[in-house]
């Protein structure tokens, strides 16, 4: 009688040349199914067709950014022994090849650089002006900084990351950091400056009032620039304090309310800003408590920052 066993399959998926090739350039960073097939030489359904044996065995993972799929490798703790193995065994020709397909991911940088290059060449005009309404980015990320402190971020989810500017900021103080934004372009631009910087990181297309992650998965969220854009900010607050574990942090920076109502016509601003008190509900709502509100005045438009914790579980008593 044969017996079915699930590490054996997990081998059998492995054991393939083009499969092993995928599984160390996703070592490197990573890439979509245009983008494998273009460093493999081999066309998108036959790619297609060993991503899926990977995929059910466990070894990596697909995400749909628009109308591009994205492929990562499984969690760490998974996939590192497999790595060590393939580091002890590799032979001479096998690292040859490795390290050819390596080379020729520096193309998909350099595409994605010239990408990224005319996306903030046709929005810095935009960009700009919001910026000159109040205080210096600097400023904004020294306070973001302090308001964090020097302790060890955990399990760090940017939600609506952006270009990644949060998780190139505090990513190397996390134990792992994953980016959400809802936009595949800007996700795009984020991967560019994240590779770029040596960061890593996981990002992933996702709403942000329905999180692609777990109940308690996360250690500290930063919500930044985004809830004067959102429909429902305490549906967003809810959902990022749904992801909290007890004793998780989560920041939102943002503007205090302000009557330019051209940012809503012209930037497509939502929300004018928010009044502390609003916040406050909103975070008390998500069983979340405000510890720390600081307000950076300096232009037209004043930027708020709200700190609040998760209570953290009921130590139990020794009988």
């Amino acid at each position: 009688m044969t017996v079915t066993l699930p590490l054996a399959d997990r081998f059998q998926a492995l054991a393939d040349p083009t499969r092993l090739r995928i599984v160390a350039l996703l070592r490197l960073m990573e890439l979509s199914v245009g983008e494998l097939a273009h460093v493999l030489g081999q066309s998108q359904p036959r790619v297609s067709r060993h991503l899926k044996i990977l995929a059910d065995a466990g070894v990596l993972e697909r995400r749909k950014e628009g109308s591009w799929v994205f492929l990562t490798l499984a969690q760490a703790e998974r996939v590192e022994p497999l790595f060590n193995l393939v580091d002890e065994w590799a032979d001479a020709a096998t690292a040859a090849l490795f390290e050819s397909d390596a080379g020729r991911t520096e193309s998909i940088r350099a595409d994605r650089a010239e990408a990224a290059n005319r996306y903030f060449a046709g929005h810095a005009e935009i960009w700009d002006q919001i910026r000159s309404l109040h205080v210096a980015e600097s400023e904004v990320e020294r306070a973001i900084a302090d308001t964090l402190g020097n302790r060890s971020l955990g399990r760090l989810v940017d939600i609506g990351t952006g270009t990644g500017r949060m998780i190139e900021l505090f990513g190397p103080r996390s134990s792992q950091a994953m980016g959400i934004d809802r936009s595949s372009e800007m996700l795009r631009l984020a991967r560019v400056k994240l590779e770029a910087a040596g960061i890593h990181s996981s990002l992933r297309q996702g709403d942000m009032y329905a999180l692609p992650l777990a109940d308690q998965s996360a250690d500290s969220v930063i919500i930044h620039q985004v809830l004067h854009y959102a429909h429902s900010p305490a549906a967003a607050i809810a959902e990022a304090g749904r992801v909290l574990a007890p004793g998780g942090t989560l920041l939102v920076v943002d503007f205090a309310a302000h009557e330019r109502e051209e940012l809503r016509e012209r930037d497509a601003h939502i929300r004018l800003g928010f009044e502390d008190e609003v916040m406050a509900g909103w975070f008390a709502a998500a069983s979340l408590e405000i510890d720390r509100v600081e307000h950076l005045k300096g232009g037209e438009l004043t930027v708020t920052l709200w700190r609040g914790t998760k209570a953290a579980l009921p130590q139990r008593r020794a009988a």
